[in-house]
């Protein structure tokens, strides 16, 4: 009677309704568990409560832990360690059950020749679309998708749009994030019980995916902390069409890779947001297989809309008239969802606008530390968008975190020069734009000096890497802007940036040839 006493009410009807109790629906929480107990009391004599008849139930998809009488102390110790081993069993005995069916249906078919032509005209998608959706509303159920947050108390709840709370969410158990090792930022596909009266909110009783994969991937992934972080060492061209020079520029003087972290710097108007559109769909274009998320953060409503239109991807978006802590929220279930995926060794690509005002949202909502840099920054607030931006990484043996970041600076504040300074050093490519190369209206107004890319070797052919290495030293006796309208120049003339490279090499050897002769 305690342990019932225990359960919230909704444990108690369900509990109630597998006991086959009938009229629960207005008995208060007391009357219920008295009402449970003396009806296990009756049945006692017929049916006995062992470990081995919890275990079973519990392989059904139970979703509710079933405390016996009978339970040692000593086996409730070694519960824990049981229920890591058994959870492979589970989801082999789910599968060996599915085959099981599969192949009485086909005994059965062979047998009963009618019953089989039937089977087979019943066998096209719509019949079968029809079929599950009948079977769904006779179980009072239905199919979901959507991304887990899990609290602090064990529970959790998908959600649905923007990776925020809302009415449409769908309740996680304790007992299934446990058995499928679910944590924060897993996409969930499953069966879901649609919420009876009184409850708001309905619950998943049933897992069918994780992240894409089955559920046993999940089970046996490794943390995203214990993956070995390696240089990048496999190239993202972004070549599209010879138009998009933007591109073009950015393969030749900062080669961005898998498992890149890079920072593009811009002042205001400098066509920053132009650039991030043009990776973002070159990326899509490309690389169809790497999941693209696209966060803007503090940014412009319109803006907003403007990017969901113009790309081929996950846009998640906190506008500029939300409260900080809403920015946060939403960038940190962003990366958390990015990590999973990296776990499932998969590539992924955050494009970030931008890390300023997110440090800056942070700044506002963390306890203060009762020290401030120049510019009023606290100290501690660095501390969550630094994590954000050293989670891009190229794992090795699988799976890529590449996170491009915007930082503003020149904007007339103190704190984000402050905020760009301490970013400085923490990326491994960085994309330079310049105020004066856009009010020239030169496009892309990248400085080709300040841009550029650590270990770029490992990104080039050999022949790519003599063409960048030749170019940067034949442009280094003039200015940035004369160098960018140059190289623009050249690139008009060229289809592609392999014709580009080519004439650049013939120039050469032709400029050494003559050097040799004179």
């Amino acid at each position: 009677m305690e342990n019932l006493l225990t359960l919230t009410l909704t444990e108690l009807k369900s509990k109630a309704k597998e006991l086959g109790i009938k009229n629960i629906s207005k008995l208060k929480k007391g009357e219920l568990a008295e009402k449970i107990a003396q009806f296990a009391k009756d049945e006692k004599p017929h049916k006995k409560p062992t470990v081995k008849k919890a275990e079973k139930s519990a392989d059904k998809g139970e979703t509710k832990e079933i405390k016996t009488a009978s339970v040692s102390a000593k086996e409730q110790k070694t519960g824990g360690e049981k229920e890591e081993i058994t959870k492979k069993e589970e989801i082999t005995k789910e599968i060996s059950e599915e085959n099981q069916n599969n192949s009485n249906n086909l005994s059965e078919n062979i047998q009963n020749p009618k019953k089989s032509q039937k089977t087979v005209s019943e066998n096209n998608p719509e019949h079968k679309a029809d079929e599950k959706n009948t079977e769904h509303k006779k179980n009072n159920t239905r199919d979901v998708t959507g991304v887990l947050e899990v609290l602090a108390d064990g529970f959790g709840f998908l959600r649905c749009d923007n990776y925020l709370s809302g009415s449409d969410d769908i309740y996680v158990s304790p007992v299934q994030i446990r058995r499928f090792n679910l944590k924060t930022g897993d996409q969930i596909f499953g069966v879901m019980r649609l919420p009876n009266e009184g409850e708001r909110f309905g619950a998943i009783i049933y897992v069918k995916e994780v992240n894409g994969d089955t559920p046993d991937v999940a089970i046996r992934r490794k943390p995203f902390d214990s993956l070995i972080p390696i240089y990048p060492n496999e190239r993202l061209t972004l070549e599209r069409e010879p138009g998009n020079f933007s591109v073009r520029l950015i393969d030749l003087i900062a080669p961005i890779g898998k498992g890149q972290r890079g920072i593009i710097v811009s002042p205001p108007k400098a066509g920053k947001t132009t650039l991030l559109k043009s990776i973002a769909n070159s990326i899509s274009e490309n690389y169809p297989e790497i999941k693209l998320i696209v966060l803007l953060i503090d940014e412009r409503p319109e803006e907003v809309t403007d990017m969901k239109r113009s790309i081929n991807g996950e846009v998640i978006f906190s506008t500029f008239d939300e409260l900080p802590e809403h920015h946060i929220k939403v960038a940190e279930m962003t990366l958390e969802r990015a990590m999973r995926l990296v776990e499932h060794k998969k590539d992924v690509v955050v494009l970030l606008d931008s890390l300023t005002r997110l440090a800056r949202a942070y700044n506002l909502t963390i306890p203060p530390t009762g020290r401030t840099l120049s510019g009023g920054i606290d100290p501690g607030a660095l501390h969550k968008p630094k994590r954000f931006f050293g989670a891009a990484r190229n794992i090795e043996n699988g799976g890529s975190l590449t996170i491009l970041a915007t930082a503003l600076v020149e904007t007339g504040s103190r704190m984000d020069d402050v905020i760009f300074e301490e970013f400085k050093g923490t990326g491994n490519m960085e994309i330079h734009l310049d105020r004066k190369l856009s009010e020239k209206r030169i496009f892309p107004a990248i400085d080709i000096y300040k841009s550029g890319t650590r270990k770029e070797e490992l990104l080039l052919t050999p022949r790519q890497k003599d063409a960048v290495w030749h170019l940067r030293r034949i442009m280094s006796r003039d200015q940035s802007q004369d160098v960018a309208e140059k190289i623009i120049s050249s690139l008009v003339k060229t289809s592609s940036n392999n014709e580009f490279i080519d004439n650049l090499l013939r120039r050469q050897d032709k400029n050494g040839t003559s050097g040799q002769n004179g």
